[in-house]
């Protein structure tokens, strides 16, 4: 039977989705290295850029949980993914047009809007698409995504440092490069083989029990896992001169390849050995990797714990959505992807606003020793549900 999940050809969805997320972090890539050095050039504040950052996710994240019920109520689930690219791409163009950077919060916001309309009907689609083997799918699916990001993070780069583009017309370009990411998704099918209309009221208390508790632990995580945009800003302590600015979107570029390495072989793991031991392991480097950055400053760490950070997302990103698939009930699995997405992503706020606060108030050393010390507690709350929380693999 393992032999049978390594031969069986995926599913034409997946492959559709997976380069509808390619050329959309395609241009994803070309903004997010740059957008916190954008930020600051507008004269916002360490603590701005934290609040800029938690938005981010948050504002989008309120909408995941009544995008999924929406989805699995109608059964409707392409075209709210089809809204949900577009509008990203509109509020692009919007956020290459900021002038101040209370402008980059509303705009950057707006284009999170689409995130929070697309993901969980998406991840809804990819999830059933997938069969039993729920972590390849969605392996392939962020292999496809990061692997955009490799190439957009390698664009913005030569444009940047080569063609010497400001930071506003690379995110034009970008926006452009976007709308080219709804070509695909035309032929994506979710109609066939897939829930039509349920019948059930929306009421979180539909969620499992085990569900539940994996959202406690996720949710505390998720207010360890402050934005990246922090990483960068430390990144760019560590490097002199010109190269404070060129060094993080080089190591970017390596942090998204790595990321995109691991999705896979990360995804085929957790579908072979049950996915509590591969997400307790991303769960535990994270860890690491805060306190290495809160308790060293050295060029080479820096550079190596960077690099860690990307393999960490490779463990956690794809694998926490096909375990929350795992434990939901079919019929409400979009609701229990935006429930989970929707609580992470809230908390994302509050974690990068605690963040910046102790950034600007006290050193950075003391934001990422708030990251390690808040997994830690994620840690705890894991072994703590360890029995409740059962481990589906692959068969």
């Amino acid at each position: 039977m393992p032999r049978q999940n390594k031969t069986t050809p995926l599913n034409p969805n997946i492959k559709l989705l997976g380069i509808v997320s390619f050329l959309n972090d395609l241009s994803s890539e070309m903004i997010l290295p740059i957008l916190p050095l954008f930020i600051q050039s507008l004269g916002a504040s360490t603590m701005m850029v934290g609040l800029i950052g938690g938005v981010r996710e948050s504002i989008a994240s309120i909408l995941k949980v009544f995008s999924g019920y929406i989805s699995d109520r109608s059964g409707n689930r392409k075209s709210l993914v089809l809204g949900g690219y577009f509008s990203s791409s509109v509020f692009k163009f919007a956020l290459g047009l900021s002038k101040v950077w209370p402008q980059v919060l509303i705009f950057s916001g707006l284009e999170r809007v689409g995130k929070g309309l697309r993901t969980a009907p998406r991840d809804a689609i990819i999830a059933e698409s997938s069969g039993k083997s729920k972590g390849r799918g969605f392996g392939v699916h962020r292999m496809f995504d990061t692997a955009g990001a490799v190439l957009g993070s390698t664009v913005v780069l030569f444009l940047y440092w080569q063609l010497h583009l400001n930071f506003r017309h690379i995110i034009l370009l970008a926006a452009f490069i976007s709308f080219l990411s709804l070509i695909p998704l035309y032929r994506v099918k979710s109609e066939k083989g897939f829930p039509k209309k349920t019948s059930f009221a929306f009421n979180i208390r539909s969620l499992s029990r085990p569900l539940w508790a994996f959202l406690v632990v996720s949710g505390t995580f998720a207010l360890a896992n402050f934005s990246y945009m922090f990483f960068i800003l430390r990144l760019k302590q560590s490097f002199p001169g010109h190269w404070s600015t060129v060094a993080p979107l080089i190591l970017y570029i390596f942090f998204n390849i790595f990321y995109a390495a691991g999705s896979v072989p990360f995804g085929m793991l957790s579908d072979k050995i049950g996915r509590k031991r591969v997400l307790l392991l991303g769960y535990a480097l994270f860890g690491i990797i805060c306190f290495g950055f809160a308790m060293y400053d050295s060029l080479i760490l820096s550079t190596v714990l960077f690099i860690l950070y990307g393999v960490m997302n490779a463990i956690i990103d794809a694998n926490q959505r096909a375990y929350v698939s795992d434990l939901a009930l079919s019929d409400i699995r979009a609701t229990a992807l935006g429930a989970f997405h929707s609580t992470t992503g809230i908390l994302a706020l509050p974690a990068s606003l605690c963040a910046g606060f102790f950034w600007q108030q006290f050193s950075s050393h003391m934001t990422f020793l708030y990251g390690g010390l808040l997994t830690l507690c994620s840690l705890g709350f894991f072994v703590l549900f360890w029995k409740v929380l059962p481990d589906k693999k692959a068969v």
